[in-house]
């Protein structure tokens, strides 16, 4: 969903690890928190992110419209684009497993704040703004490789799966565990399971339906089918 807003992916086809397999080191914890470089340039990397003023695009919108029109819908995504909540989806029914990026936290004292305002220290000339609380590292709010996913988050993700009818995966390539591994928990409970993705995924055997093409026409078409055969 992030590319339909123009955020690039990551592993896809033309994702920026496969462009640039250094930049996976700005996500890596341990050389994150061990070179000082690293996080100069991961800075510089968030500040010119096209992430910083991407907006919503139609799938977001329709899942949104579609929790508004009292469906109980849930979101569990891997994306930390914050796309869902500007949609309109309440922050409350998002389970964000690998964070957000638009926070930042204290890899010390763990307090947190807005992206923004480290951003703007950044604009003013810190290379690698401290904590203002501790003078401790900041990161992003996200999950860096060699971090594991909040498990409070996880856990709720794993109960709405296990009771959920239908179970979209959008725009993932469903080879990222725990995550991936929710499909798969949702069709041994009995949902209907639907994939949404340009490539082929793991678990396309196991699905129910397959939807290719571009996810800002495919989700809203999808969902509006869906809805009305009261299959959501």
């Amino acid at each position: 969903m992030p590319c339909d807003s123009g955020i690039p992916d990551y592993r896809g086809p033309d994702g920026l690890w496969r462009r640039d397999p250094e930049t996976e080191k700005l996500v890596t914890y341990e050389n994150y928190m061990g070179d000082p470089e690293i996080r100069q340039w991961a800075w510089l990397m968030r500040r010119d992110s096209g992430a910083r003023t991407a907006g919503p695009n139609a799938a977001h919108r329709a899942v949104a419209e579609l929790e508004r029109s009292g469906v109980p819908v849930r979101g569990v995504t891997q994306n930390v684009d914050g796309l869902h909540q500007l949609a309109g989806m309440p922050a409350r029914k998002v389970l964000e497993l690998h964070g957000t990026a638009r926070s930042v936290v204290c890899t010390r004292c763990h307090a947190r704040g807005p992206m923004e305002d480290a951003l703007a220290r950044v604009e003013a000339g810190e290379d690698d703004p401290p904590c203002l609380a501790c003078g401790g590292i900041l990161k992003s709010a996200t999950v860096m490789f060699g971090e594991r996913l909040d498990p409070v988050v996880l856990g709720e993700a794993v109960a709405v799966t296990k009771a959920c009818q239908v179970f979209i995966a959008v725009g993932t390539s469903l080879q990222v565990h725990p995550a991936a591994g929710l499909a798969g928990v949702a069709a041994d409970h009995g949902a209907r399971l639907i994939i949404v993705n340009a490539e082929p995924t793991p678990y396309d055997d196991l699905a129910d339906e397959v939807v290719r093409g571009p996810i800002g026409t495919a989700l809203p078409t999808l969902l509006g089918r869906l809805g009305a055969q009261g299959r959501v």
